[in-house]
């Protein structure tokens, strides 16, 4: 094993102080060295006497080694813009800085937390590269030790969190075939249906040039065809009315079919449907009659409804192929092919795509999108953020087991776009909510989940994106936030890739 490069080493600070043998001893560090090994130890390190104020900052080079011999200290880690606290001791003997020395160039050489001094306190401090030093020579066993588990944790995380995401790939890419299935199947029924239509429109063809239909006649019929037709595409429009319900269906049915029953015509239960779905009544039909004679009536009215069957299965094949292309658009947005990486993005888009290629898995469930629209496009990985979306929503999804609401806010608070996504399930226990997004934790089943989609989601969000994400959570209402940055300063970051161990360590 390597020590790190020579320019990790630095120059001891002005008015460093020499360090105490017996001092060194006292330590539990230290505790089992032998003289000769602390004397290496003063010799190679110092004491540092330091007012309150930082002591090394998170992301800088990791130059030194440090020993608390002394006062009182805090350790923090960066959330997007916060420094958040995460130990607070007087405890002698506790350390932080270059402790992943040793590992050479398997880690990047930064410190991993951020040192504050909260009271005049005293140091022990030794160079990155002698630290490296000491624990390859002295510790070797040790140092393969601690070597081989992080390289089998960074590996074994890699290899779950690569499963994680075949998983969740496999789980929409069968969700979206089943959807594509539908609208597919129902072209295809609704092709066939319209091949025996136009057929039989060709048959009519043929008995109106040998019937006794003169031009005029001719010309009221077909008059009648474009006003039903029109009838049908208004009843689709936006904007207008809702259709009717069940019941007031079937008395409209009723009510032409008694129409078409007093006129003569037979079938009228096998016709009525067709008019009742362009919204057409008995006072319609009655125009119907006053404009042709009584002998062509029942052609007329057959007629006509051969070319409503017709236009309503058109929009059936319309239907069906506009929802593939939303599909297929759908899947394009959700894994942002063809476009770059990181991209300004309206997150709302984003999350739409991810509805869509979920909507299998929210059958039974209440969709809420409370989204405000006036929000301006964030600068994200489209594609990671996605993930973050499919794991929070498959987690609420499978929550509510089918039964539910699953509300979408979108909002802007000072500097961050706010997305919360909310459940109604039976909520998290509090006794395990600090610790849902820790890697490899889950409630679930064994073989049902692997622990790390919330570590992975946490890590894109935190990590990638420089932002936040929080859960709240009582039964009945389970909230999760996640906050990304507007200002250019806190703009994604570098792909923290997969996740892997922490080789910052305190005692």
């Amino acid at each position: 094993m390597s020590a790190p490069a020579d320019d990790l080493r630095a120059s001891p600070p002005d008015g460093a102080l020499p360090c105490d043998v017996e001092e060194l001893r006292t330590l539990f560090l230290f505790e089992a060295l032998d003289d000769d090994q602390l004397r290496w130890l003063c010799w190679h390190g110092h004491v540092e006497h330091r007012e309150p104020g930082p002591l090394y900052a998170e992301g800088e080079p990791a130059r030194w080694f440090y020993v608390l011999l002394e006062g009182t200290v805090a350790m923090s880690r960066r959330v997007g813009t916060d420094d958040v606290e995460v130990s607070r001791t007087s405890q002698r003997g506790v350390y932080g800085g270059a402790t992943a020395a040793y590992l050479g160039d398997r880690t990047p050489q930064r410190y991993s937390q951020t040192m504050r001094v909260l009271a005049p306190s005293r140091f022990y401090a030794l160079p990155a590269p002698d630290f490296a030093q000491l624990m390859t020579s002295w510790f070797p066993m040790a140092v393969h030790l601690l070597e081989g588990l992080f390289v089998g944790q960074r590996t074994t995380q890699q290899a779950v969190g690569q499963r994680e995401r075949l998983l969740a790939l496999g789980a929409l890419s069968a969700g979206l075939t089943h959807e594509l299935n539908n609208p597919a199947a129902a072209a295809n029924r609704a092709t066939a249906a319209l091949r025996e239509r136009v057929a039989g429109m060709r048959h009519k063809l043929a008995m109106i040039a040998d019937g006794p239909y003169d031009a005029t006649t001719l010309g009221t019929l077909v008059d009648l065809q474009e006003q039903a037709v029109e009838a049908l595409a208004k009843s689709r429009a936006p904007g207008a009315p809702p259709p009717p319900t069940a019941l007031q269906r079937t008395d409209a049915e009723d009510a032409v079919a008694d129409w078409l029953d007093a006129h003569g015509i037979a079938g009228g239960w096998d016709l009525a449907p067709t008019f009742v779905t362009a919204r057409l009544d008995p006072p319609w039909l009655d125009r119907v009659a006053d404009a042709v004679a009584p002998g062509i009536l029942e052609g007329a009215v057959r007629w006509l409804s051969y070319a409503l069957e017709t236009e309503q299965l058109m929009n059936d094949v319309e239907d069906a192929t506009s929802r593939i292309s939303s599909l297929v658009g759908a899947a394009k947005q959700y894994s942002q092919i063809g476009r770059a990486p990181d991209q300004t993005l309206d997150v709302h888009e984003l999350l739409d795509s991810t509805l869509t290629m979920l909507e299998r898995r929210l059958d039974g469930v209440d969709v809420v999108r409370d989204y405000d629209r006036t929000l301006p496009p964030v600068h994200v990985y489209g594609a990671e953020l996605n993930q973050v979306w499919t794991n929070l929503i498959d987690n609420a999804a499978q929550a509510m087991d089918g039964h539910g609401t699953l509300t979408l806010t979108t909002r802007r608070v000072d500097d961050w776009l706010e997305v919360e996504i909310a459940d109604t399930g039976p909520g998290i226990p509090p006794e395990i909510a600090d610790r849902v997004f820790e890697p490899f934790f889950t409630t679930k089943p064994v073989g049902s989940g692997t622990g790390l989609g919330l570590d992975i989601a946490w890590r894109i969000v935190v990590t990638k994106h420089h932002g936040d994400l929080s859960v709240r959570s009582t039964p009945g209402d389970t909230r999760f936030v996640v906050r990304l940055p507007y200002a250019p300063a806190d703009a994604p970051g570098d792909d923290p890739a997969v996740p892997g161990p922490d080789p910052e360590v305190t005692a």
